[in-house]
């Protein structure tokens, strides 16, 4: 962006909730905010969903989740695990910088360290981008369990079943949420498909809909923003259609029995929510989500995933280092097109973590009871992924140290 931003202009209209965007004062574009439903980018061929209440927000009272922490960012006991903070706010000596936003450790069931930059605090949402994929997954697996998606079933794009011998048809839930679906790369090399069904196409869904297989179903694994757009279709319809069906539906099933209080899906103008990249939460309520698969699915002795779903999840997708909406660290190669490794280098096997786009890292370590969040802004190589690594290899370091002292 350093290249046009010279000719970039916004104009933030508080009263109306709305962003308007232009290039050479060409090009507008313009962004609506709903409360309840996060802002949506607004296209002429796709007039502005209507929505209606907002689902009611929990607090910590209605969880099933005891609280982690108190009101105040909890301070480390621990001087190892001072000064790994201090190190995972510290920036390179060179290249570009990490810019991190906020940590949080959970060990245990509470959090015993936790920091944030200025600007930043226990009750700022903070931008999912691809760590939204694994609330999909979450959302997807309540409604197998209730019965309305089916893993082995095929994926319900009408358009996929019309002609005969349409290999489409055959694509699956299970392999949309493993990206071995056959559809085609679509980020990490250069602008391509994800971002144009991001930012000029109204209806993402219908968008990843028209997309051709570059390889059958079942056979290859290829990074696929379009892959979840169809998924999180399938969600909505499966639910009732609407995005206020979807906002109630997470809200009731999902964020307010783990007390994410600040937890908030973005929808496409469409009203398909945005699975593949935008979804709010704090940083408190990532390590509340992430405290679910720690515990395989179960929240104070209630199952909110069906039982095998973490397991379920977790298992490698071909011989890649994916699983179903989540990272894992069972490899050491490089993922195809990225360079980055698939896995996180320094921490247990059995972890596992969900990733977004410039640093965003939903980190689960089962045989350390250990769940930590890290969010940032890292224009580096992988997204930082080699500096978290770091993190929590220092932060289990901390923790074995500290139980040999006692």
């Amino acid at each position: 962006m350093g290249l046009i931003d010279w000719v970039l202009r916004y104009d933030v209209d508080h009263a109306r909730k709305q962003v308007r965007t232009t290039v050479f004062s060409m090009f507008e574009s313009r962004a609506i905010y709903r409360e309840g439903f996060g802002c949506a980018l607004q296209f002429a061929a796709t007039p502005a969903v209507a929505t209606g209440h907002p689902p009611t927000k929990t607090d910590n009272a209605s969880s099933l989740l005891p609280d982690i922490a108190g009101s105040e960012p909890v301070v480390a006991n621990d001087p190892a695990l001072t000064r790994t903070l201090d190190q995972a706010f510290a920036e390179y000596s060179s290249g570009p910088r990490r810019w991190t936003q906020a940590v949080v450790i959970v060990h245990g069931g509470r959090v015993i360290a936790e920091r944030y930059a200025p600007g930043y605090g226990v009750d700022t949402p903070l931008l999912s981008h691809s760590i939204a994929k694994s609330v999909i997954n979450a959302l997807v697996g309540i409604l197998v369990g209730q019965g309305k998606l089916s893993l082995s079933g095929s994926v319900p794009v009408p358009s996929w079943h019309q002609e005969q011998g349409d290999p489409r048809a055959n694509v699956t839930i299970d392999e949309l949420l493993r990206m071995d679906s056959g559809l085609p790369l679509d980020e990490g090399a250069g602008p391509g498909l994800a971002q144009q069904m991001w930012f000029t196409e109204g209806d993402t869904a219908e968008f990843a809909e028209h997309a051709q297989l570059a390889t059958a179903p079942g056979t290859a694994w290829a990074y696929s923003n379009l892959g979840y757009a169809l998924l999180s279709r399938a969600v909505r319809n499966a639910i009732g259609g609407t995005p206020d069906d979807v906002a109630a539906f997470a809200q009731r099933e999902l964020f307010a029995l783990l007390g994410m209080g600040h937890a908030l899906i973005e929808f496409d103008s469409a009203g398909t929510p945005s699975g593949s990249n935008a979804m709010f939460a704090t940083a408190r309520d990532w390590a509340r989500f992430g405290m679910l698969y720690l515990n395989d699915g179960m929240v104070g002795g209630r199952r909110i995933l069906p039982e095998g779903w973490v397991v379920y999840s977790t298992r490698p997708t071909l011989n890649t280092g994916y699983g179903a909406g989540f990272w894992l660290n069972n490899v050491s190669t490089q993922i195809p097109t990225w360079g980055a490794p698939w896995g996180m280098p320094g921490v247990p096997r059995d972890t596992f973590f969900g990733r977004g786009y410039l640093g965003q890292y939903l980190v689960i370590v089962p045989s350390e009871n250990l769940v930590v969040v890290r969010f940032g802004v890292s224009h580096i190589s992988g997204g930082d992924i080699k500096g978290t690594g770091a993190l929590e290899h220092d932060v289990i370091e901390a923790l074995h140290a500290g139980a040999t002292s006692r």
